[in-house]
């Protein structure tokens, strides 16, 4: 059973997880949540793009294989539209609560994925993610870093159907990748590289104790 909610915050957090498409990035994010809720916080698992019912749509358009003639600038618009709403309906609201939100990819998934996967120009990129992200920034950004054919292997082996993002090819996951580690070596503070091809239980474990070191109140 989770503990008694602790004193409520002043402020919220904002923590991200990050990584290329099957990364196992959304298990994680997930794992964190459940032990922040444990822990007897208030917190909110969110995905980006998604959330709410107005993203939740854009998202559909984004990963539907029919849409192969999107430009790679309406996809960037659409993902920061979406991400807009998610952050002033659903973001903002719960960290003036002092929950700890918790979210499967934020604006660095546009910059690795249409910054460098799509080789949009980066200036306009980010000042795009200034326009989405309405003004907040990630106080911790967990990034579960693998090697593209280990995450080509775990694709091959769930045998599902590819969304339209994960159709690129394995060569604009490289990009991606290439992408998140040129952000992780920018922001050290912030972005916190962890090896994904390690054991799940590891990796959860590790994480919480990057984040517990920098938050202490929140340890068991």
């Amino acid at each position: 059973m989770p503990a008694a909610v602790k004193k409520q915050r002043a402020s919220g957090l904002l923590i991200t997880f990050e990584g290329i498409d099957f990364s196992g990035k959304s298990l994680q994010a997930e794992l964190f949540y459940q032990r922040v809720v444990e822990s007897g916080n208030r917190a909110l698992a969110l995905r980006d793009p998604g959330a709410t019912s107005i993203s939740e749509k854009i998202r559909a358009i984004l990963l539907d294989n029919r849409h192969g003639e999107m430009s790679p600038w309406t996809e960037l618009l659409l993902y920061e539209a979406a991400r807009a709403q998610m952050i002033e309906q659903s973001i903002k609201p719960a960290l003036q609560r002092g929950s700890v939100v918790v979210c499967d990819r934020l604006y660095d998934s546009t910059t690795a994925y249409q910054g460098y996967g799509r080789q949009l120009d980066l200036t306009l990129v980010t000042a795009a993610n200034h326009i989405g992200a309405c003004g907040l920034a990630p106080d911790m950004t967990l990034l579960i870093d693998l090697p593209v054919p280990i995450a080509a292997e775990r694709k091959k082996q769930l045998k599902r159907k590819k969304d339209r993002m994960e159709n690129a090819g394995d060569d604009f996951q490289q990009r991606v990748r290439g992408g998140y580690l040129k952000l992780a070596a920018d922001e050290p503070g912030r972005i916190h590289v962890i090896q994904g091809d390690q054991p799940v239980e590891l990796i959860r474990d590790h994480i919480w104790h990057v984040f517990t070191k920098r938050w202490p109140e929140f340890r068991d």
